[in-house]
């Protein structure tokens, strides 16, 4: 085993900002070269057309000096500062370090209480922040930060009440390759993937909205589970004509950033699947408008041309979200690891409990709380921030 002392070297830290401008980077590094130097570690940021670039290298001691003068010289040149600290280090890098985790924030106005707060928990957990960078400007602020020294769940329990108390969305998950490995993302479609619910559409061209309301109430109460609750209010539109279908099809709307999320899924080589406790006769159309393949939704019974008010098959509930989930991910070879579920209501708690990541959307308390991670604001496509992908990767409407 290799003792500390010859773990040992001798480091700088440059450390240059000023006003950015074509140039610097080369600048800085040209004057460098003469010297016997190993380039250890590079940060580089830009904001609000401020230039922060920090370089790490490993350096003969006995060039500080000369090192150090030719940077003054740089410096000057370049009309911007650079600091230095040299000193003798044991061999450490972010490059070498195990078991990293990645910590998103996301908010619609992020103040410095939040991230004061959040920096507080993960350094009481034993973590630390070795890096942090803003992913996203619009339609929220994403922040992302690299952390070491403490598990996925210790950090993520201490960041729960944090994400509550400070109104903001937090995820932490393992770094790595795996983080950008092919996924399978699975959208629930009511108050979702998009912005109505469609049995509620239907009550009201069936002029049974009033009643459909007083049923879903009752199940939200717990006085009814999901099937029940469907099949009453499939009953209650019996005898609706068929036409009704079309016409519900054209007053559903997409939620903001469904279909930023979808495409750009689609782009980096992943898959979107839909589970719907809706109706297939409604959303196929839609599916195919999407590119989406692979999705399933209860089945209207039709005869005649007018609604049997029954539900034909087996019942889409929250149990059969979940299998739909496994089998997709199978036929697709994803590992459930790599597969995300997301949703809004009691309907779709098992599937988010069975992905690797699992995502509550704008969704009432109790699947906040099951959830791995939360989404807040009203845009779907802030999801893409908490699977890692940067907003200049983001294929827009």
């Amino acid at each position: 085993m290799a003792s500390v002392i010859e773990n040992e070297q001798f480091t700088g830290l440059i450390l240059l900002s000023g006003i950015d401008r074509p140039g610097i980077t080369e600048a800085l590094f040209n004057t460098l070269a003469p010297f016997s130097i190993t380039i250890l570690d590079i940060e580089q940021v830009i904001i609000s057309n401020r230039l922060i670039l920090t370089v790490l290298i490993a350096l003969n001691p006995a060039h500080e000096k000369a090192l150090e003068d030719d940077l003054l010289g740089c410096a000057s040149e370049l009309d911007v500062d650079i600091a230095t600290l040299f000193s003798k280090t044991t061999k450490s890098s972010i490059a070498t370090k195990k078991g990293l985790l990645h910590v998103v924030i996301l908010s619609s106005k992020l103040i410095p209480q939040s991230i004061a707060a959040i920096s507080g928990a993960i350094a009481a957990s034993g973590g630390n922040i070795e890096r942090a960078s803003r992913t996203a400007s619009t339609p929220v602020t994403a922040i992302e930060l690299v952390v070491s020294g403490v598990s996925q769940q210790i950090l993520s329990t201490a960041l729960a009440p944090i994400a509550t108390a400070q109104d903001v969305d937090i995820a932490v998950q393992p770094g790595g390759h795996m983080r950008f490995a092919k996924k399978l993302v699975q959208l629930d479609v009511d108050s979702t993937l998009i912005m109505q619910e469609v049995i509620e559409l239907l009550a009201a061209r069936a002029g049974v909205g009033e009643e459909v309301k007083r049923i879903t109430e009752s199940a939200m109460r717990g006085e009814l589970d999901f099937e029940q609750s469907l099949r009453a209010r499939v009953q209650l539109l019996k005898g609706v004509p068929e036409s009704v279908i079309a016409e519900v099809q054209a007053e559903i709307v997409l939620t903001p950033g469904a279909r930023t999320l979808i495409k750009t899924l689609h782009r980096l080589g992943h898959t979107v699947s839909v589970v719907s406790g809706g109706f297939i006769q409604v959303i196929t159309p839609l599916m195919a408008e999407l590119g989406i393949t692979h999705f399933r939704a209860n089945t209207l019974g039709i005869n005649n041309g007018v609604l049997t008010g029954e539900v034909v098959g087996p019942v889409i509930d929250r149990a059969a979200k979940a299998i739909a989930l496994r089998e997709f991910a199978e036929i697709e070879s994803i590992s459930m690891a790599q597969t995300v579920a997301i949703g809004d209501g009691a309907n779709d708690l098992d599937m988010i409990a069975a992905a690797g990541l699992g995502i509550a959307f704008n969704a009432k308390p109790v699947v906040k709380a099951a959830a791995d991670s939360s989404v807040s604001a009203p845009y779907l496509d802030s999801v893409l921030y908490l699977l890692g992908i940067p907003r200049e990767a983001i294929e827009e409407d």
